[in-house]
């Protein structure tokens, strides 16, 4: 049994993947939906562009960078210090 979303909705389920960095299985499950159903959305536009899943997972994968680097500097500069005392 299917049910007809209405474009506000798959704009809405769009943007949270693509700005908010919500998985499709998390957007499926929470919307009740097939993640196949939002795959095709997705990549209904993708014309020589990176897709929104592209996009989305390598925001995810620069936050996770960040943090590392700051955590590595973080020991770095504690590093420095304690060998100058």
């Amino acid at each position: 049994m299917s049910h007809k979303i209405n474009q506000e909705t798959k704009d809405r389920i769009i943007n949270k993947i693509k700005n908010e960095g919500m998985s499709v299985p998390q957007a499926a499950e929470e919307f009740g939906l097939a993640r196949n159903t939002i795959y095709n959305w997705i990549g209904t536009k993708n014309q020589g562009e990176p897709g929104i899943l592209e996009v989305a997972k390598l925001k995810r994968e620069n936050n996770e960078l960040r943090q590392i680097i700051g955590g590595l500097t973080l020991n770095l500069e504690r590093g420095k210090k304690n060998r100058q005392s």
